[in-house]
Parts: C-alpha cells; structure tokens; sequence
C-alpha cells in the first residue's frame, strides 16, 4: 500500500498554509507534532470540504422556495421524504423529528463516499478515523434518545431483559451487542469505501483513460448503496431506543369451554 499512497494537491497547499499554526495550536493543548509542516491528515482536509460544500448547498437552497415547486426543489423535497419515510417505517408516526440528525449524517456520509471521484481529491470514508466518528455519533444520539424518551431507569432497564432473575446473564449480552454496532457501521463503511478507491487507483495505474470508467460506475452504486445502509441501521437503533417496552404480563389464561356452550 505504500506505493499507493500520494499526497493531494489540495491538502500540501493547506498544510503550507495552516500546517504550522495548527501545529502550534496543539502544542498549547499539550499536544507535539511530530512534522509541523504535515500535521493537518488528509481525510481532515477532505471532511473540511463536505462540510463547506454541505453547509454552503443547502443554505443557498434553502433560501428560495416556490409554492410550485421547480425541479431543483422537486429533488430536494424528495431527499427530505426519503428521510423522512424510512424514520415514519422503522420508527412511527413520531420519527420525523430525528430527520435533521439522521439526514445530515447520511447526507454526509454520501457526499464523502462520492469525493474520491474527483480527480486530485479522496473519500474521507476510506479512513476508519471518520466513519468510526460518524457511528459514534450515531451511538451517542439514539442511546441519548432513548433516555429523553423513557427516563434513564427505564431505559437501562432494557438491558436487563424481560426476567429479572436473567439480569446478570442478558446485561453483558446487551452491552456487548451495543458496543459492537458503532464497530460494524465503521468498519463495514470503511472497508468498502477504501477496497473502492484501492480498486480505482490500481485500474487507473495501468490504464487511466477508460479502463477505470466502469469501476467508477460501480463505485457510485456502492456509495449510494452504503450510505442508505448506515441511514437504515441508524434508523432502526433509534427505533430500539425510542419504542416504549410492553409489559410482560403472562396471557391470562382461556377460558375453558363448559359442556353445555355452542362451539
């Protein structure tokens, strides 16, 4: 791998611009930089770069909106409807309101899987620092979601399962079985994100002109597809955390049928 490796145009520029400062920075907060003059990580660089474009997009979208909608506004609308159908289907009438999170994470994580496409620039996804970021995030907020809507001692309840006398037993399963989601996300994104970008990198090293077309292509449909991934198994925690426990009541029992009853 490490002859794949090359530094990005963009991110020597912002290192000879901000690299030192940066560095300087952190060595206020007890923090030494090994290469001052590097210290900024490409995937930073690049995170930096959804984030403006994400924030400068939709901010000028946002702006104008017609009561017949234009095409531009059509597309945008529906973006919003799919958030907001795959919240209404997994969690209920009331997931609308985790749209602005779940959304912006998906849309987040879509825009990095696709920046690799461009010449000169990467996926911050194919770094594990970012997409185990994004899980955490995602991690925090449904378990934070989950306390606001059932009370702490309610919530932490749900880890002891629906017998008490199996407490001990089940509340190392759950833990364990919540810890281990945030390392599935990251790893799962990360993994196809750079096995693509390698894949291109390779194809293009022994033709570049129409030889890496078709795994670009692919490539798109992969970004899509785990995007919409995360978005889903982000949906379902929430619907986990969220969703009010039943009780357990044993089903009183039937009532036998006397002899004289019809059937």
């Amino acid at each position: 791998m490490e002859g794949l490796e090359h530094s990005l145009g963009i991110v020597v520029l912002i290192n000879r611009l901000l690299g030192r400062p940066a560095a300087a920075l952190l060595a206020l907060l007890g923090i030494r930089v090994q290469d001052p003059a590097n210290c900024i990580p490409d995937y930073v660089v690049m995170v930096f770069i959804v984030t403006v474009f994400m924030i400068v997009f939709f901010t000028l979208a946002g702006r104008k909106r017609d009561l017949i909608p234009g095409k531009f506004q059509i597309v945008l609308e529906s973006i919003i409807r799919f958030f907001e159908g795959q919240l209404a289907d997994t969690v209920g009438p009331g997931g609308r309101k985790y749209v602005p999170v779940v959304g912006t994470v998906g849309l987040f994580i879509l825009c990095s899987n696709l920046l690799g496409l461009i010449p000169g620039l990467m996926s911050p996804t194919a770094k594990l620092n970012v997409t185990l970021g994004c899980a955490l995030s995602v991690f925090v907020y449904y378990h934070w979601q989950g306390i606001k809507a059932q009370g702490l001692f309610k919530y932490l309840r749900h880890f002891m399962g629906p017998i008490p006398a199996l407490a001990p037993l089940m509340v190392p399963i759950e833990v364990i079985s919540h810890f281990s989601r945030p390392v599935s996300l990251s790893l799962r994104l990360f993994s196809n994100i750079f096995a693509e970008e390698v894949l291109i990198v390779v194809i293009a090293s022994i033709s570049p002109i129409l030889l890496p077309l078709p795994f670009m292509a692919l490539s798109i449909f992969t970004g899509v597809l785990q995007s919409f991934v995360f978005v889903l198994l982000s949906c379902i925690y929430i619907s986990g955390a969220v969703a009010h426990e039943e009780e357990h009541a044993p089903p009183a029992p039937a009532k036998a049928l006397s002899a004289g009853a019809p059937a």
